[in-house]
């Protein structure tokens, strides 16, 4: 009796190997893990992942006497969850390119699809996370009145409001490999941003490029440094179309209204994610072309993939919004 196959028409090994190639496609487009506190999804587990914060312990300001033990303090944790939902799509191929393609078919395949779901995520949990509460506007006091760039002194009121609640620095950060494994960096606030902020970040007093780094070895996407925050950018990472104030200057889908960019400011712990790292983040299915009922003749097959995931804020005072017009 054939045994069931839990990738369609291909081997297990075969499937993990085209994981691999799907995440190292994907990897370019994932900053927002990167930073975030990960759950990693055991296979046949529940579909709620809990994060957990330990909480800070109260101060130790009464004087100790002698030969007298302190009654001690009880560690207190916050456990915030979140419930998997199930993303996915696949596309169709037909037997013919199937026996005629020159180049790897499922490779190929496996390369473009591994791209689309790393998008596919970003967009997914960037659309959480913009949506926290801690907001700081360009100009104005809404959305409405936004048509100002980014400037140093909005990134100050930005960090400092994030200091103020005992947020801290990101000291490390999940590797930039298909591999789940962490990596240390240079302590910083992290500045998320569009790239068509990208000019007003450098032209702000202070910046640093990423080549005047010395030893510190920047990420992807990373633009540089001001002060005690590091910038990177990610087509992802969009604005809200023609939501502010009279444009002028600045970039407008309308001509009308300037468009309002989020740049997200993330601590320590901030955000929390489901890695697409290790083999088990993701399936790939695939279906060979085959006589089957509604196909007789063989002629179409499918490739694709499917992830189980879920993004939350896990402290909305730890991550700040600045909502900002960009220069043209």
């Amino acid at each position: 009796m054939a045994s069931n196959m839990t990738y369609g028409d291909i081997s297990p090994r075969t499937a993990a190997h085209a994981v691999a190639r799907m995440l190292t496609r994907g990897v370019p487009y994932l900053v927002l893990e990167k930073f975030a506190q990960v759950y990693v999804m055991p296979t046949k587990s529940t579909t709620v992942a809990k994060f957990r914060r330990y909480n800070a312990l109260p101060l130790a300001t009464t004087p100790l006497v002698e030969g007298v033990t302190p009654t001690g303090s009880k560690v207190t944790v916050t456990d915030v969850t979140a419930t998997l939902e199930q993303y996915g799509d696949f596309v169709p191929f037909s037997d013919r390119i199937e026996d005629t393609h020159e180049d790897p078919f499922l490779m190929q395949i496996s390369e473009v699809l591994g791209e689309q779901a790393a998008q596919t995520m970003e967009t997914v949990r960037w659309n959480v996370f913009k949506a926290g509460t801690s907001v700081f506007y360009a100009n104005g006091s809404a959305r409405t009145d936004v048509n100002t760039p980014i400037t140093l002194a909005l990134q100050r009121k930005c960090t400092r409001a994030m200091k103020r609640q005992n947020a801290r620095y990101h000291t490390q950060v999940v590797a930039s490999t298909p591999a789940f494994r962490t990596e240390p960096v240079e302590a910083a606030f992290i500045g998320l941003v569009h790239p068509d902020v990208e000019n007003d970040i450098r032209n702000i007093s202070g910046f640093i490029p990423t080549k005047q780094y010395g030893t510190v070895t920047p990420w992807a996407n990373e633009i540089g440094a001001v002060e005690d925050v590091r910038y990177l950018r990610s087509t992802i990472f969009t604005a809200f179309a023609s939501a502010g104030g009279a444009a002028g200057e600045m970039v407008s889908t309308n001509t009308t209204n300037a468009d309002v960019y989020p740049v997200l400011f993330l601590a320590k712990d901030a955000i929390g994610v489901v890695p697409l790292k290790g083999k088990d983040s993701m399936s790939i299915m695939v279906v060979n072309p085959k006589p089957a009922a509604g196909d007789p003749l063989g002629q179409r097959g499918t490739a694709g993939w499917k992830v189980m995931h879920t993004s939350v804020i896990l402290n909305d005072l730890w991550l700040v919004r600045a909502e900002v017009a960009a220069t043209n």
